[in-house]
Protein backbone atom coordinates (compact mmCIF):
# COMPACT_ATOMS: atom_id res chain seq x y z
CA UNK A 1 0.00 0.00 0.00
CA UNK A 2 2.86 2.39 0.73
CA UNK A 3 5.67 1.44 -1.62
CA UNK A 4 5.83 3.50 -4.83
CA UNK A 5 2.16 4.51 -4.84
CA UNK A 6 0.87 6.16 -7.95
CA UNK A 7 3.29 4.40 -10.28
CA UNK A 8 0.52 2.91 -12.39
CA UNK A 9 0.13 6.26 -14.13
CA UNK A 10 3.32 5.80 -16.17
CA UNK A 11 4.12 3.65 -19.16
CA UNK A 12 2.08 1.21 -21.20
CA UNK A 13 3.03 -1.87 -19.19
CA UNK A 14 5.26 -4.78 -20.03
CA UNK A 15 2.78 -7.05 -21.72
CA UNK A 16 4.05 -9.94 -19.59
CA UNK A 17 1.52 -12.64 -18.66
CA UNK A 18 0.35 -13.23 -15.11
CA UNK A 19 -1.11 -9.86 -14.10
CA UNK A 20 -4.51 -11.44 -13.44
CA UNK A 21 -2.93 -14.36 -11.60
CA UNK A 22 -0.70 -12.60 -9.05
CA UNK A 23 -2.16 -10.93 -5.96
CA UNK A 24 0.29 -8.18 -4.94
CA UNK A 25 1.20 -7.24 -1.40
CA UNK A 26 -0.15 -3.93 0.00
CA UNK A 27 -0.93 -2.62 -3.49
CA UNK A 28 -4.22 -0.72 -4.07
CA UNK A 29 -6.69 -2.39 -6.41
CA UNK A 30 -7.33 1.09 -7.86
CA UNK A 31 -3.95 1.00 -9.60
CA UNK A 32 -3.47 -0.55 -13.03
CA UNK A 33 -1.16 -3.38 -12.04
CA UNK A 34 -0.26 -4.06 -15.67
CA UNK A 35 1.63 -0.74 -15.68
CA UNK A 36 3.65 -1.36 -12.53
CA UNK A 37 7.39 -1.97 -13.08
CA UNK A 38 8.46 -5.59 -13.46
CA UNK A 39 11.95 -5.84 -11.95
CA UNK A 40 14.04 -8.41 -13.82
CA UNK A 41 17.61 -7.91 -12.64
CA UNK A 42 20.03 -5.96 -10.52
CA UNK A 43 23.64 -5.23 -9.74
CA UNK A 44 24.93 -3.60 -6.59
CA UNK A 45 22.70 -0.66 -5.64
CA UNK A 46 20.80 -0.70 -8.95
CA UNK A 47 17.93 -2.72 -10.43
CA UNK A 48 16.39 -2.73 -13.91
CA UNK A 49 12.89 -3.41 -15.14
CA UNK A 50 11.55 -5.43 -18.07
CA UNK A 51 11.60 -2.33 -20.28
CA UNK A 52 15.31 -1.76 -19.67
CA UNK A 53 15.02 1.18 -17.25
CA UNK A 54 17.58 1.34 -14.46
CA UNK A 55 16.83 2.59 -10.94
CA UNK A 56 18.77 3.27 -7.77
CA UNK A 57 17.30 0.81 -5.28
CA UNK A 58 17.09 3.34 -2.49
CA UNK A 59 15.00 0.98 -0.39
CA UNK A 60 17.29 -2.09 -0.60
CA UNK A 61 14.39 -4.27 -1.64
CA UNK A 62 12.29 -3.18 1.38
CA UNK A 63 15.12 -2.71 3.94
CA UNK A 64 16.61 -6.06 2.97
CA UNK A 65 19.39 -6.41 0.36
CA UNK A 66 22.24 -5.35 2.64
CA UNK A 67 25.05 -6.58 0.37
CA UNK A 68 23.33 -5.43 -2.83
CA UNK A 69 21.99 -7.21 -5.87
CA UNK A 70 23.71 -9.77 -8.08
CA UNK A 71 25.96 -11.36 -5.46
CA UNK A 72 26.94 -14.65 -7.09
CA UNK A 73 28.58 -15.82 -3.84
CA UNK A 74 25.15 -16.11 -2.25
CA UNK A 75 23.79 -18.11 -5.18
CA UNK A 76 26.82 -20.40 -5.03
CA UNK A 77 26.36 -20.92 -1.28
CA UNK A 78 22.74 -21.90 -1.89
CA UNK A 79 23.63 -24.28 -4.72
CA UNK A 80 26.39 -25.96 -2.71
CA UNK A 81 24.04 -26.54 0.22
CA UNK A 82 21.31 -27.90 -2.05
CA UNK A 83 23.74 -30.49 -3.37
CA UNK A 84 24.62 -31.49 0.22
CA UNK A 85 21.21 -31.26 1.93
CA UNK A 86 18.36 -29.43 0.24
CA UNK A 87 15.99 -29.59 3.18
CA UNK A 88 15.43 -31.11 6.58
CA UNK A 89 13.44 -29.57 9.46
CA UNK A 90 14.61 -28.55 12.92
CA UNK A 91 11.86 -30.68 14.51
CA UNK A 92 13.66 -33.16 16.80
CA UNK A 93 16.58 -33.07 14.37
CA UNK A 94 19.49 -30.72 13.69
CA UNK A 95 21.64 -30.03 10.68
CA UNK A 96 25.08 -28.40 10.40
CA UNK A 97 24.05 -25.08 8.84
CA UNK A 98 21.43 -24.13 11.45
CA UNK A 99 23.85 -25.11 14.23
CA UNK A 100 26.63 -23.07 12.64
CA UNK A 101 24.39 -20.05 12.08
CA UNK A 102 23.04 -20.16 15.64
CA UNK A 103 26.62 -20.15 16.94
CA UNK A 104 27.54 -17.21 14.68
CA UNK A 105 24.54 -15.21 15.86
CA UNK A 106 25.41 -15.91 19.49
CA UNK A 107 28.81 -14.35 18.81
CA UNK A 108 27.34 -11.30 17.06
CA UNK A 109 24.35 -10.52 19.29
CA UNK A 110 24.84 -8.14 22.25
CA UNK A 111 25.21 -9.25 25.85
CA UNK A 112 23.98 -12.73 26.75
CA UNK A 113 21.64 -13.13 23.78
CA UNK A 114 22.85 -16.55 22.75
CA UNK A 115 20.08 -18.93 21.64
CA UNK A 116 18.16 -18.61 18.36
CA UNK A 117 14.79 -19.93 17.21
CA UNK A 118 14.56 -19.76 13.41
CA UNK A 119 11.50 -18.95 11.30
CA UNK A 120 10.97 -17.71 7.75
CA UNK A 121 9.87 -14.06 8.07
CA UNK A 122 9.69 -10.99 10.27
CA UNK A 123 6.01 -11.47 11.06
CA UNK A 124 6.71 -15.03 12.18
CA UNK A 125 9.58 -13.74 14.32
CA UNK A 126 7.28 -11.31 16.14
CA UNK A 127 4.67 -14.05 16.55
CA UNK A 128 7.42 -16.17 18.11
CA UNK A 129 8.34 -13.35 20.50
CA UNK A 130 4.77 -13.24 21.81
CA UNK A 131 4.72 -17.00 22.41
CA UNK A 132 8.18 -17.00 23.98
CA UNK A 133 7.22 -14.19 26.36
CA UNK A 134 4.02 -15.86 27.49
CA UNK A 135 5.54 -19.31 27.89
CA UNK A 136 8.58 -17.86 29.67
CA UNK A 137 6.40 -16.32 32.37
CA UNK A 138 4.36 -19.52 32.68
CA UNK A 139 7.58 -21.48 33.14
CA UNK A 140 8.69 -18.89 35.68
CA UNK A 141 5.59 -19.45 37.80
CA UNK A 142 3.65 -16.39 36.57
CA UNK A 143 1.19 -17.71 33.97
CA UNK A 144 -1.06 -14.69 34.45
CA UNK A 145 1.48 -12.47 32.65
CA UNK A 146 0.20 -12.27 29.08
CA UNK A 147 -0.20 -8.61 28.09
CA UNK A 148 2.11 -7.00 25.52
CA UNK A 149 2.95 -3.29 25.26
CA UNK A 150 4.05 -1.65 22.00
CA UNK A 151 3.94 1.81 20.46
CA UNK A 152 1.33 3.67 18.45
CA UNK A 153 1.89 3.84 14.67
CA UNK A 154 4.50 1.04 14.95
CA UNK A 155 4.25 -1.80 12.42
CA UNK A 156 5.29 -5.28 13.56
CA UNK A 157 3.87 -7.67 10.96
CA UNK A 158 0.84 -9.29 9.36
CA UNK A 159 0.10 -12.50 11.28
CA UNK A 160 -2.75 -12.09 13.79
CA UNK A 161 -0.37 -11.89 16.75
CA UNK A 162 2.05 -9.50 15.06
CA UNK A 163 -0.88 -7.45 13.79
CA UNK A 164 -2.20 -7.23 17.36
CA UNK A 165 1.17 -5.79 18.41
CA UNK A 166 1.04 -3.32 15.50
CA UNK A 167 -0.16 0.16 16.44
CA UNK A 168 -1.93 1.04 13.16
CA UNK A 169 -5.76 0.87 13.48
CA UNK A 170 -6.40 1.00 9.72
CA UNK A 171 -4.19 -2.06 9.19
CA UNK A 172 -6.09 -3.98 11.88
CA UNK A 173 -9.65 -3.06 10.93
CA UNK A 174 -10.22 -5.57 8.09
CA UNK A 175 -9.24 -8.48 10.34
CA UNK A 176 -10.89 -7.65 13.66
CA UNK A 177 -11.53 -8.93 16.21
CA UNK A 178 -7.84 -9.50 16.88
CA UNK A 179 -6.15 -11.02 19.92
CA UNK A 180 -6.69 -9.56 23.37
CA UNK A 181 -4.10 -8.28 25.82
CA UNK A 182 -2.26 -5.72 23.69
CA UNK A 183 -1.66 -2.11 24.78
CA UNK A 184 -0.22 0.77 22.76
CA UNK A 185 1.59 3.83 24.08
CA UNK A 186 2.78 7.07 22.41
CA UNK A 187 5.90 6.75 20.29
CA UNK A 188 8.97 8.94 20.64
CA UNK A 189 7.78 11.37 17.95
CA UNK A 190 4.39 11.87 19.58
CA UNK A 191 5.81 12.41 23.07
CA UNK A 192 9.62 12.76 23.06
CA UNK A 193 9.88 13.66 26.74
CA UNK A 194 7.25 11.32 28.12
CA UNK A 195 7.39 8.25 25.86
CA UNK A 196 9.34 6.11 28.33
CA UNK A 197 7.15 7.19 31.23
CA UNK A 198 4.10 6.21 29.17
CA UNK A 199 5.43 2.65 29.10
CA UNK A 200 5.68 2.57 32.88
CA UNK A 201 2.16 3.98 33.18
CA UNK A 202 0.88 1.23 30.88
CA UNK A 203 2.66 -1.44 32.93
CA UNK A 204 1.21 -0.06 36.16
CA UNK A 205 -2.24 0.08 34.59
CA UNK A 206 -1.70 -3.49 33.34
CA UNK A 207 -1.40 -4.21 36.30
CA UNK A 208 2.31 -5.25 36.37
CA UNK A 209 1.57 -8.86 37.32
CA UNK A 210 -0.36 -9.19 34.02
CA UNK A 211 2.29 -7.68 31.70
CA UNK A 212 4.60 -10.06 29.84
CA UNK A 213 6.70 -7.90 27.52
CA UNK A 214 7.40 -4.54 25.92
CA UNK A 215 8.18 -4.73 22.17
CA UNK A 216 9.93 -1.81 20.47
CA UNK A 217 11.97 -1.26 17.31
CA UNK A 218 15.42 0.30 17.92
CA UNK A 219 14.38 3.04 15.46
CA UNK A 220 10.66 2.94 14.67
CA UNK A 221 10.01 2.49 10.96
CA UNK A 222 6.34 3.44 10.56
CA UNK A 223 5.97 7.19 10.92
CA UNK A 224 9.33 7.66 9.23
CA UNK A 225 12.55 6.61 10.97
CA UNK A 226 11.68 7.77 14.49
CA UNK A 227 14.99 7.98 16.36
CA UNK A 228 14.48 7.79 20.13
CA UNK A 229 15.77 10.61 22.34
CA UNK A 230 18.94 10.18 24.38
CA UNK A 231 18.42 7.83 27.32
CA UNK A 232 15.05 6.47 26.16
CA UNK A 233 16.15 2.85 25.78
CA UNK A 234 18.10 2.85 29.06
CA UNK A 235 15.05 4.23 30.87
CA UNK A 236 12.78 1.57 29.33
CA UNK A 237 15.28 -1.16 30.31
CA UNK A 238 15.20 0.05 33.90
CA UNK A 239 11.39 0.18 33.94
CA UNK A 240 11.06 -3.37 32.58
CA UNK A 241 13.59 -4.73 35.06
CA UNK A 242 11.81 -3.11 37.99
CA UNK A 243 8.46 -4.63 37.03
CA UNK A 244 9.68 -8.05 35.91
CA UNK A 245 8.69 -7.41 32.28
CA UNK A 246 10.67 -8.73 29.32
CA UNK A 247 12.15 -6.13 26.95
CA UNK A 248 12.10 -7.09 23.27
CA UNK A 249 13.91 -5.33 20.43
CA UNK A 250 12.11 -5.89 17.13
CA UNK A 251 15.08 -5.62 14.79
CA UNK A 252 13.48 -7.07 11.67
CA UNK A 253 14.47 -3.87 9.84
CA UNK A 254 17.27 -2.49 12.01
CA UNK A 255 19.51 -5.58 12.26
CA UNK A 256 22.44 -6.69 10.08
CA UNK A 257 23.94 -3.28 9.51
CA UNK A 258 20.99 -1.00 8.80
CA UNK A 259 22.07 1.20 11.74
CA UNK A 260 25.76 0.34 11.44
CA UNK A 261 25.60 -2.48 14.02
CA UNK A 262 24.69 -6.16 13.87
CA UNK A 263 21.38 -5.78 15.69
CA UNK A 264 20.87 -2.01 15.82
CA UNK A 265 20.11 -1.91 19.52
CA UNK A 266 23.85 -1.67 20.25
CA UNK A 267 23.67 2.03 19.35
CA UNK A 268 21.52 2.68 22.40
CA UNK A 269 23.63 0.95 25.03
CA UNK A 270 21.18 -1.67 26.32
CA UNK A 271 20.74 -5.42 26.00
CA UNK A 272 17.15 -6.64 25.53
CA UNK A 273 15.84 -10.01 26.71
CA UNK A 274 15.05 -10.98 23.11
CA UNK A 275 15.55 -9.59 19.63
CA UNK A 276 13.71 -10.53 16.49
CA UNK A 277 15.39 -10.39 13.08
CA UNK A 278 14.68 -11.20 9.42
CA UNK A 279 15.21 -9.30 6.13
CA UNK A 280 18.94 -8.49 6.15
CA UNK A 281 20.14 -11.79 7.63
CA UNK A 282 20.19 -13.26 4.09
CA UNK A 283 20.03 -9.92 2.24
CA UNK A 284 16.67 -11.26 1.08
CA UNK A 285 18.21 -13.84 -1.24
CA UNK A 286 16.20 -16.48 0.61
CA UNK A 287 13.53 -16.13 3.32
CA UNK A 288 14.72 -16.32 6.93
CA UNK A 289 13.91 -14.78 10.27
CA UNK A 290 14.27 -15.61 13.92
CA UNK A 291 14.49 -14.61 17.55
CA UNK A 292 17.64 -14.56 19.69
CA UNK A 293 16.92 -14.94 23.42
CA UNK A 294 18.94 -14.36 26.55
CA UNK A 295 20.40 -17.11 28.69
CA UNK A 296 17.82 -16.31 31.36
CA UNK A 297 14.91 -16.84 28.97
CA UNK A 298 16.46 -20.02 27.58
CA UNK A 299 17.30 -21.51 30.98
CA UNK A 300 13.89 -20.69 32.46
CA UNK A 301 12.11 -22.41 29.57
CA UNK A 302 14.34 -25.47 29.82
CA UNK A 303 13.79 -25.75 33.57
CA UNK A 304 10.09 -24.95 33.71
CA UNK A 305 8.49 -26.16 30.48
CA UNK A 306 8.48 -29.55 28.75
CA UNK A 307 9.37 -27.81 25.46
CA UNK A 308 8.87 -24.55 23.59
CA UNK A 309 5.44 -25.33 22.13
CA UNK A 310 5.97 -23.68 18.77
CA UNK A 311 7.33 -24.78 15.41
CA UNK A 312 7.94 -23.77 11.82
CA UNK A 313 8.45 -26.28 9.00
CA UNK A 314 11.00 -24.13 7.20
CA UNK A 315 12.59 -22.47 10.26
CA UNK A 316 16.37 -22.83 10.04
CA UNK A 317 16.09 -24.14 6.47
CA UNK A 318 19.57 -25.43 5.57
CA UNK A 319 19.78 -23.50 2.29
CA UNK A 320 18.63 -20.24 3.89
CA UNK A 321 21.09 -20.80 6.74
CA UNK A 322 23.94 -21.35 4.27
CA UNK A 323 23.06 -18.10 2.50
CA UNK A 324 22.85 -16.26 5.83
CA UNK A 325 26.32 -17.50 6.81
CA UNK A 326 27.79 -16.32 3.50
CA UNK A 327 25.93 -13.01 3.80
CA UNK A 328 27.42 -12.41 7.25
CA UNK A 329 30.85 -13.32 5.88
CA UNK A 330 30.49 -10.70 3.12
CA UNK A 331 29.36 -8.03 5.58
CA UNK A 332 32.41 -8.71 7.74
CA UNK A 333 34.91 -9.10 4.89
CA UNK A 334 33.85 -5.92 3.12
CA UNK A 335 33.54 -3.98 6.40
CA UNK A 336 29.99 -2.90 5.58
CA UNK A 337 29.09 -1.95 9.15
CA UNK A 338 32.05 0.39 9.08
CA UNK A 339 30.91 1.74 5.72
CA UNK A 340 27.51 2.65 7.15
CA UNK A 341 29.03 4.37 10.17
CA UNK A 342 31.56 6.21 7.99
CA UNK A 343 28.98 7.47 5.46
CA UNK A 344 26.07 8.08 7.83
CA UNK A 345 27.09 11.72 8.20
CA UNK A 346 27.47 12.18 4.45
CA UNK A 347 23.99 10.76 3.81
CA UNK A 348 22.51 13.00 6.49
CA UNK A 349 24.26 16.11 5.19
CA UNK A 350 23.22 15.42 1.57
CA UNK A 351 19.56 15.01 2.57
CA UNK A 352 19.62 18.09 4.81
CA UNK A 353 21.41 20.17 2.16
CA UNK A 354 18.74 19.12 -0.33
CA UNK A 355 15.97 19.90 2.15
CA UNK A 356 17.23 23.44 2.76
CA UNK A 357 16.02 24.41 -0.70
CA UNK A 358 12.52 23.03 -0.15
CA UNK A 359 10.07 24.87 2.11
CA UNK A 360 7.69 21.92 1.85
CA UNK A 361 10.10 19.75 3.88
CA UNK A 362 9.26 19.58 7.58
CA UNK A 363 12.15 17.46 8.88
CA UNK A 364 14.98 15.11 7.95
CA UNK A 365 15.63 12.33 10.48
CA UNK A 366 17.22 8.92 10.83
CA UNK A 367 20.54 7.19 11.45
CA UNK A 368 22.84 4.74 9.72
CA UNK A 369 21.45 3.97 6.25
CA UNK A 370 17.87 4.48 7.45
CA UNK A 371 16.47 7.98 6.78
CA UNK A 372 13.22 9.83 6.18
CA UNK A 373 12.25 13.22 4.79
CA UNK A 374 8.93 14.42 6.23
CA UNK A 375 6.88 16.57 3.85
CA UNK A 376 4.06 19.01 4.69
CA UNK A 377 0.72 18.04 3.06
CA UNK A 378 -0.22 21.64 2.29
CA UNK A 379 -0.08 24.37 -0.34
CA UNK A 380 2.40 27.24 -0.23
CA UNK A 381 -0.08 29.45 1.68
CA UNK A 382 -0.42 26.80 4.39
CA UNK A 383 -3.81 25.51 3.22
CA UNK A 384 -4.07 21.78 4.04
CA UNK A 385 -4.66 19.55 1.05
CA UNK A 386 -8.05 17.92 0.73
CA UNK A 387 -8.07 14.13 0.31
CA UNK A 388 -8.51 14.28 -3.47
CA UNK A 389 -5.70 16.81 -3.79
CA UNK A 390 -3.48 14.78 -1.49
CA UNK A 391 -3.98 11.69 -3.62
CA UNK A 392 -3.22 13.65 -6.77
CA UNK A 393 -0.07 15.42 -5.63
CA UNK A 394 1.56 13.11 -3.10
CA UNK A 395 0.56 9.66 -4.29
CA UNK A 396 0.56 10.78 -7.90
CA UNK A 397 3.02 13.57 -8.72
CA UNK A 398 5.61 12.90 -6.01
CA UNK A 399 5.70 9.11 -6.33
CA UNK A 400 5.79 9.30 -10.12
CA UNK A 401 8.57 11.90 -10.27
CA UNK A 402 10.76 9.89 -7.89
CA UNK A 403 10.45 6.82 -10.09
CA UNK A 404 10.84 8.74 -13.34
CA UNK A 405 14.01 10.21 -11.87
CA UNK A 406 15.35 6.68 -11.44
CA UNK A 407 14.86 6.15 -7.70
CA UNK A 408 13.00 3.39 -5.88
CA UNK A 409 12.23 4.60 -2.38
CA UNK A 410 9.16 4.67 -0.18
CA UNK A 411 6.43 7.25 0.14
CA UNK A 412 4.72 6.41 3.44
CA UNK A 413 1.85 8.14 5.19
CA UNK A 414 0.98 5.93 8.13
CA UNK A 415 1.42 9.16 10.13
CA UNK A 416 2.70 12.36 8.52
CA UNK A 417 3.83 11.88 4.88
CA UNK A 418 7.48 10.90 4.52
CA UNK A 419 9.89 9.74 1.85
CA UNK A 420 11.99 6.88 3.25
CA UNK A 421 15.40 5.60 2.21
CA UNK A 422 17.37 2.49 3.16
CA UNK A 423 20.01 1.79 0.50
CA UNK A 424 22.20 -1.29 0.46
CA UNK A 425 25.09 -1.18 2.92
CA UNK A 426 27.51 -1.17 -0.02
CA UNK A 427 26.29 2.28 -1.14
CA UNK A 428 29.07 4.83 -1.66
CA UNK A 429 29.04 8.62 -1.61
CA UNK A 430 27.96 8.79 -5.24
CA UNK A 431 24.89 6.63 -4.69
CA UNK A 432 23.87 8.49 -1.53
CA UNK A 433 24.28 11.85 -3.27
CA UNK A 434 22.27 10.61 -6.25
CA UNK A 435 19.39 9.66 -3.93
CA UNK A 436 19.33 13.24 -2.61
CA UNK A 437 19.62 14.67 -6.13
CA UNK A 438 16.64 12.70 -7.50
CA UNK A 439 14.58 13.61 -4.44
CA UNK A 440 15.48 17.26 -5.04
CA UNK A 441 14.01 17.11 -8.54
CA UNK A 442 10.82 15.37 -7.41
CA UNK A 443 10.20 17.87 -4.59
CA UNK A 444 10.85 20.78 -6.96
CA UNK A 445 8.07 19.56 -9.26
CA UNK A 446 5.73 18.97 -6.31
CA UNK A 447 6.37 22.48 -5.00
CA UNK A 448 5.82 23.97 -8.46
CA UNK A 449 2.39 22.37 -8.69
CA UNK A 450 1.49 23.40 -5.15
CA UNK A 451 2.41 27.05 -5.65
CA UNK A 452 5.74 27.16 -3.82
CA UNK A 453 7.54 28.01 -7.08
CA UNK A 454 6.60 30.00 -10.16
Amino acid sequence: MDVMRGLGERGEGTGLPGVENLLLHFTPFSEDWSKLPVIVGGEGCYVRDAEGREYVDGLAGLFTTQVGHGRSELAEAAAAQMRELGFFPNWSFQHPRSLELAARLAGLAPGDLSTTFFVSSGSEAVETVIKLARQYHAANGEPERYKIISRKIAYHGTTLGALSVTGLPTFKAPFEPLLQGFMHVPNTQQDPDGAADAIEEAIEFGPPERVAAVILEPVQNAGGCLVPPEGYWRRVREICDRHGVLLVSDAVICAFGRLGEWFGIERFGVVPDMTSFAKGVTSGYLPMGGVVVSERVRDTLRAGAPMFAHGSTFGGHPVSAAVALKNIEIIEREKLLENVRELEGHFESELKRMAEGHPIVEEVRGMGFFWAVEVRPERADGTPLQEEEYQKYFKGVLSRKLLEGGLICRFDDKDEPVIQYSPALIADREVLSKIAEITDGALTELERQLGYRS
